[in-house]
């Protein structure tokens, strides 16, 4: 076949979105098929279009960036001229224009599908709720407008306000994730060189933002302490602001316990992260919302047990594997007693990388989405 991918960011920019991009369009390379792949020039540095471990990658100059998204003027007329080229074509939201690349595609005969990545929750503000509203409405058309809609979980699309419309054609596919073995002989000298061999340590990553709930966190600090000591949390992330200032509404929290804090910084070699993961005892997971982070599939691969919120989504990794417990969102009490509970008795939570590769396996989601597109492209 021959798939045009769009999206706003991909390769070299690094979210749990974008690799996710990244592996299914480079594994479907590899399979034989003809994958290109258009998106923004984020970085002006980067090349115009290049090839990419099979992958020809056509990327678009912005006029401007609103929010999330890349407002890119050539956006119509190249994706026009590209879906001529192709049999199929998939987008991957949030992005702006999925209902332009939805007519675009249907008028050359084409059809979509579309990969959603979880809904669009902004923080406060009227200026933030007017992107939510407005970038909701276009991806709500964009659905409309797709002959199929993928998503990471049958959970998460059974409990989505903005799938409910749409849930005929709705098709869950667990998303493609990879990560080097820990090397475990790295993984103690680090923990030697932080001074940490007496600690145990509870990691936690991602963007700083208000969805992924890190004040409930903070604030479960001093709760875990109080009753086990020689906990140490670590967090593998950069807190800087890009569209809200969440980390500097909660420094204050990040102060009060730095002694009982460690800053990792981004990271963003892959063998580095899997040692990360491999370095705590337990990984949490704090979200307020989250339609499906892969740093708990990463965690578990690395042999690190999982304390989630029992949301949507979020709660599928530890729900069908089992390595890790589920805690009452919001509630730092809740989180401070699951994270507690796993740090006493670890090995009870512990599956082999074997187990958790038998349920989360990249090769299936691959075939899976090979079988998906071969039946649109007919």
């Amino acid at each position: 076949m021959k798939i045009l991918m769009a999206l706003t960011y991909y390769y070299p920019h690094w979210t749990g979105l974008t690799a996710y991009a990244q592996r299914l369009a480079e594994g479907l390379a590899a399979r034989g098929h003809q994958v290109t792949v258009v998106c923004s020039r984020h970085n002006p540095a980067l090349a115009a279009e290049e090839v990419h471990n099979g992958v020809r990658i056509v990327r678009l100059r912005p006029l401007l960036r609103l929010s999330r998204g890349q407002v890119m003027p050539a956006f119509i007329s190249t994706v026009n001229r590209l879906v001529r080229e192709h049999d199929v074509v998939q987008v991957h939201t949030p992005m702006l224009e999925t209902w332009l690349v939805g007519i675009l595609a249907h008028r050359h005969g084409r059809k979509m599908v579309m990969t959603h990545h979880g809904d669009l929750v902004m923080p406060a503000g009227l200026w933030n709720q007017f992107v939510q509203k407005t970038v909701g409405y276009l991806l709500d058309r964009g659905a409309a407008a797709a002959d199929a809609i993928t998503i990471h979980s049958q959970d998460y699309a059974d409990h989505s306000d903005y799938l409910r419309p749409f849930i005929h054609k709705v098709v869950a596919i667990y998303p493609p994730v990879e990560i080097p073995e820990p090397d475990l002989e790295r993984v103690a000298a680090w923990r030697q060189e932080l001074g940490l061999n007496e600690h145990k340590i509870v990691g936690f990553a991602g963007r700083f933002v208000e969805e992924k709930g890190f004040d409930y966190l903070l604030k479960a600090i001093p709760l875990v302490i109080e009753r086990m000591p020689n906990v140490q949390f670590a967090y593998a992330g950069e807190h800087r602001v890009v569209y809200e200032d969440f980390y500097g509404r909660w420094r204050h929290l990040m102060d009060a316990y730095r002694e009982h804090l460690t800053m990792m910084g981004l990271i963003t070699d892959r063998q580095r992260l899997a040692d990360f993961y491999a370095l705590c005892d337990v990984f949490a997971l704090p979200s307020r919302t989250d339609c499906f982070p892969s740093v708990q599939i990463e965690a578990m691969l690395c042999g690190t047990p999982v304390v989630a919120t029992n949301i949507p989504g979020a709660r599928e990794v530890v729900s069908v594997t089992g390595m890790g417990a589920l805690v009452e969102p919001r509630n730092e009490r809740a989180l401070a007693e699951g994270l507690l509970q796993v740090l006493a008795d670890p090995r009870r939570y512990i599956k082999s990388r074997a187990e958790i590769r038998s349920v989360f396996c990249t090769e299936q989601t691959i075939q899976a989405y090979e079988r998906l597109l071969e039946d649109l492209a007919q």
